[in-house]
């Protein structure tokens, strides 16, 4: 691997170039490429994400750190961690355990498709949100 470009402080993402701190995070499929969902991240989620080896991240309707699948159980398992040459956009490669990334129970909140006639439903639902987030 070609460090000759990293430096101390570049090997940390800059959450200084990020709104109140936060900073996009895109999950990945490990195995399989596909994009699983976008959400933030803040240092603390950040940390405690390398901690634990399973994502967290910083909810912005809540306010606070969400643990993905503290509800759920549809954890994700993080296989890796990239940022881009500018360090302020994350890029997580998961293992997703439990089926789903999205929380209306689709494996990827990718599921809807734009076309010329509107938006068309390309993934597989798979579970009943209103079952798993019973309040």
């Amino acid at each position: 691997m070609d460090t000759s470009e990293t430096s101390e402080t570049e090997d940390f993402p800059d959450f200084s170039k990020g709104q109140d701190g936060l900073l996009p995070a895109i999950a990945q499929d490990v195995e399989t490429g596909e994009v699983l969902m976008l959400a933030y991240m803040n240092r603390e989620s950040y940390e405690e994400t390398l901690r634990v080896g399973r994502a967290v991240y910083f909810s912005r309707s809540r306010g606070k750190l969400w643990r993905k699948g503290e509800e759920s159980g549809n954890v994700q398992e993080v296989d890796s961690v990239y940022f881009d040459c500018d360090r302020d956009t994350l890029l997580l490669k998961v293992r997703q355990i439990g089926g789903a990334a999205c929380h209306r129970g689709y494996r990827s909140c990718f599921y809807r498709r734009k076309t010329p006639e509107g938006l068309e439903v390309v993934g597989e639902r798979v579970f009943d949100p209103k079952e798993v987030y019973r309040k």
